[in-house]
């Protein structure tokens, strides 16, 4: 089957890897427009534009493209998968009316509103002012919201009113959604769709935070492990009956049939599961450690969800080996930029064992064979093995081959689980 896949970091990197993994050949895919380590596992079209509804379909019919796999969240909300379905292409990618669930916060609250799904209550604001007034209603710690795309650094949770209110001003022309602080240890639970059915893949929880011991500001995620051997029997079964088929059939009964990659954001309250946020898509880092873990051959599952017949797929399998990943980032991030700048190391890196997951390198221009970080999250390292504790190791030290000035990665990704 001949494959595109939109997008161009270290969560399309990994679809490529499980793609590859688990029975489709490299000479299949094609990826727009990737990146300098995804062209080593397939072909990359650097130039194309994956957030242009019509370069897309132009090049997917030309090139007899069978299933687009849509990665981030921009194209969808650009309506590239509506422009490839109008041509009769198999589309892994909501519509952009359903993506609204992760590009619109309100319209996420208001489809759970009306499915009757666990929440946190929140409030929609268009003004400081009506910021300040929620806030005192609903009192520190401080959650503010963006109601909008704003790459992972939307949301902050803090009990400094200063830095709340900075942050609704940064981004109040998007409008604002101030809620409820809810306790609790949050899980990233993956479903895919397509339409009227669901089926769950493997939990994993991720790291918002910079630095270790969830300091720092947040960022678009800094590691991931899978799966969550805390969780209480029966948690997948209880958040597909009380969230996932609900939130599936209110989008089907809006004329917007969710089809592709519905990722709930979950936290376990005192007072029970509760939804924080959906994305439209698979998330980074997760998906590196979900997909490390497949296998079922993720080419079947996707296209099924695709056209329609996810019901007659058995559930997907996972392996009884766990996974971790850690993400290493360049200087500054995720407050400032860092330069363009070498990194070495990754062939020793893969020699112990780790796979790596390349989100911003590229060729150096003045000398092809060396490779350089362009900034923000650079690579996923990701490490499996019978516990934590062997996958901690093993990723740690494959981290430690990688050279790169400046960077910073945390030290304790799943280590509460590592004992």
């Amino acid at each position: 089957m001949k494959i595109l896949l939109l997008g161009q970091g270290a969560r399309e990197h990994a679809i490529v890897k499980a793609l590859v993994r688990t029975g489709t050949a490299k000479a299949d895919i094609i990826v727009a427009p990737g990146n300098a380590g995804i062209s080593l596992d397939a072909h990359c079209e650097p130039d194309l534009n994956p957030n242009d509804p019509l370069e897309v379909t132009k090049f997917a019919l030309e090139n007899a493209i069978e299933l687009a796999i849509i990665g981030p969240e921009a194209p969808l909300v650009a309506g590239v998968s509506d422009a490839l379905r109008d041509q009769g292409i198999a589309v892994f990618g909501p519509s952009q009316k359903a993506a609204q669930l992760e590009g619109s916060k309100s319209f996420a609250k208001e489809v759970m509103s009306a499915a009757g799904v666990p929440t946190g209550m929140a409030r929609q604001c268009d003004t400081l002012q009506q910021v300040e007034d929620a806030m005192d209603d609903f009192g520190a710690p401080y959650v503010i919201k963006a109601d909008g795309l704003a790459a992972g650094k939307g949301v902050i949770v803090t009990s400094d009113r200063k830095a709340a209110l900075e942050h609704a001003a940064k981004f109040i022309d998007m409008g604002i959604l101030v809620e409820e602080f809810l306790e609790g240890e949050e899980v990233s639970l993956f479903f895919l769709s397509d339409g009227k059915t669901v089926m769950p893949l493997s939990p994993a929880q991720d790291f918002k935070r910079a630095f270790n011991n969830d300091e720092g500001p947040n960022t678009g995620g800094m590691g991931a492990y899978s799966p969550l051997p805390w969780l209480p029997e029966g948690f997948i079964e209880e958040v597909e009956e009380t969230v996932a088929i609900p939130t599936i059939r209110e989008l089907d009964r809006l004329g917007a049939p969710f089809i592709g990659l519905l990722y709930c954001g979950l936290i376990l309250t005192k007072r029970g599961t509760r939804v924080i946020e959906f994305n439209a898509r698979f998330g980074d880092p997760e998906t590196q450690v979900v997909l490390r873990r497949l296998i079922t051959p993720l080419e079947k599952l996707l296209y099924r969800a695709s056209t329609g017949h996810l019901d007659s797929s058995p559930n997907a399998e996972f392996s009884k080996d766990v996974a971790i990943t850690v993400v290493l980032a360049s200087e500054g991030y995720p407050e400032t930029s860092a330069p363009n700048r070498p990194i070495s190391g990754l062939v020793e890196a893969e020699a112990t064992g780790v796979e790596v997951c390349h989100a911003a390198t590229a060729t150096d221009a003045q000398n092809p064979d060396q490779l350089i970080a362009t900034g923000g999250r650079v690579l996923s390292v990701v490490a499996t093995g019978a516990d934590f504790a062997g996958a901690r190791a093993q990723a740690y030290e494959g981290l430690a081959q990688i050279k790169l000035e400046g960077s910073h990665f945390r030290t304790d990704i799943a280590a509460k689980v590592s004992n």
